[in-house]
């Protein structure tokens, strides 16, 4: 309200006193009742209608943001709602063009007056939208898919879109790197992989991290094909030449994490000592030797598991596909591997590779980051827990062995790279996210010792599980744990582009 206006309400404010004093001894008004209110002369709302004292005010519907402000990637996700729930619900009629008909239904509430709101959808031709099973208007700009309801959502209240459509999902590059994302077709099949974009190729989503949900898929194939996707198979369907194969992911999952994978399989599953079910999709035909770097994948769980803290989801395992994916991926309790980083012929480096994306399942998928620009607490600790498991399978001289080599190596990349805490949007998955970032938790581990580190680990685990965290959480934790600040250690080795000295550690490995 402007000083104008404030001042004429003043002056005229005694005469608007007199009128309502009088209006209490008059008939009722008639604006705003109900017809009997009328006909009776009583009133069906106490509350005068259109008294600027007292009346509510009208509530304020406005769009939800196109997206959650992230600092690398400001417009990744939306804003004004979360999503609860995802039911994907696709049919690949064709396997060779990869060409699918899709619903998804997606189970949100409100966190603000919405007026409309934003997903990311890219590429297939959208057919249908409703939100509370009523049509609703949409239009699409690039990425940017905004649903207008036909009745405007209050803030906490919770309300469902459902989405109809087909094609075949367009082939995109990552932002961040140069390799293929979301849904990819190969010959035979296809597989998905979205880190830290992709998701939106294949079915409508909020796809950033900070919004996590849980995930029912759906996936109708021609047989004898199979799927393999996160969570556990709760049904499989025959009819006749195709199979629908239903998958349940009952624990909180970023979109990026979301995997289908459809190929022709073969299955190996094995009980885990701590009653975590393991299965592993291998792509038939492949060599019998690719399968020797999982052998050890309970033992690498119970390992992780006493040192981080208890696994967090209800199942786990591998995919292999039959084709280059450019890495691996851990998408949230089925890891997914191509042939490209899977050599039989070194078991350990590629048992190393395994052990990097089991540790990704309490670091990054429970624990997830917040924004992008933090991907170091993904990729440094999955590569610290590399370090883990060498010295648990072949003692500490193996532990020392591999972060000199570590160092060594950031002595000659310091000067081509932005250091861990400073990633470039483009360089997303750079050396140093997981390289000189992981020589900060050994540094970090040789100043407080084991017992205090450790303790750090499973702190900041238990605290942020299933929820989001930051570097400043993490360094906050460390503080709490170990009675110290931690905050110039962290500069040093996270934002300086000095690579810190770690006095402990023989270069000359002598």
């Amino acid at each position: 309200m402007n000083r104008q206006y404030r001042l004429q309400w003043v002056a005229t404010l005694p005469l608007l006193l007199l009128f309502l004093f009088g209006c209490q001894n008059s008939a009722p008004n008639s604006v705003g009742m109900s017809p009997t209110a009328r006909a009776t002369g009583e009133r069906s709302d106490p509350t005068p209608a259109g008294d600027p004292l007292t009346a509510s005010p009208t509530p304020n519907f406005e769009p939800g943001a196109p997206g959650l402000g992230d600092s690398l990637y400001p417009g990744f996700g939306n804003g004004g709602y979360d999503v609860q729930h995802y039911t994907l619900d696709l049919t690949v009629t064709d396997i060779d063009s990869g060409t699918l008909k899709g619903t998804t239904l997606i189970e949100a509430e409100a966190t603000q007056n919405l007026g409309s709101f934003n997903l990311d959808f890219i590429g297939l031709t959208l057919e249908t939208v409703t939100v509370n099973s009523q049509p609703a208007t949409f239009n699409r700009r690039g990425q940017e898919l905004t649903v207008t309801p036909p009745t405007p959502l209050e803030a906490g209240t919770p309300f469902t879109v459902e989405l109809t459509y087909e094609g075949i999902p367009k082939q995109i590059t990552s932002v961040a790197l140069p390799v293929r994302v979301g849904w990819v077709i190969f010959d035979g099949g296809s597989f998905v992989v979205s880190e830290p974009d992709g998701a939106a190729n294949y079915f409508p989503v909020n796809d950033h991290p900070l919004d996590k949900a849980t995930y029912t898929f759906r996936i109708t194939v021609p047989q004898p094909l199979e799927v393999a996707a996160n969570g556990l198979l709760v049904e499989t369907v025959e009819h006749g030449d195709s199979t629908t194969f239903v998958w349940e992911a009952r624990d909180l999952m970023a979109s990026y994490l979301a995997t289908i994978n459809i190929s022709d399989f073969d299955v190996e599953t094995e009980p885990d000592p701590n009653g975590v079910l393991i299965r592993n999709y291998y792509a038939a035909g492949l060599d019998e030797a690719v399968r020797q770097p999982f052998a050890r994948q309970a033992e690498i769980l119970a390992l992780y598991s006493e040192l981080f803290g208890p696994y967090p989801f209800e199942a786990y395992g591998a995919v292999v596909v039959d084709a280059n994916i450019g890495g691996a991926l851990e998408t949230q309790t089925m890891s997914i591997f191509g042939t490209d980083l899977i050599n039989p012929d070194d078991i350990q480096s590629a048992e190393l590779v395994v052990a990097h994306e089991a540790a990704h399942q309490w670091f990054g998928n429970s624990v997830s980051l917040a924004d992008w620009s933090d991907i170091w607490l993904n990729e440094s600790f999955a590569t610290y827990a590399e370090g883990l498991w060498l010295e648990h399978t072949e003692g500490p001289d193996a532990l020392q062995e591999w972060v000199r080599n570590l160092y060594n190596g950031a002595v000659v990349m310091r000067e081509q790279l932005p250091p861990p805490g400073r990633p470039l949007a483009d360089n997303l998955f750079n050396w140093s996210v997981y390289n000189w970032g992981a020589l900060s938790l050994h540094a970090l581990r040789l100043e407080v010792g084991d017992e205090v580190f450790f303790d750090i680990l499973r702190t900041y685990y238990e605290r942020f599980q299933d929820s989001n965290a930051t570097t400043a959480d993490f360094i906050a934790v460390a503080g709490e744990v170990s009675g110290q600040d931690w905050g110039p250690f962290f500069d040093r080795w996270l934002y300086s582009g000095e690579l810190p000295p770690i006095p402990a550690l023989d270069l000359t490995g002598q």
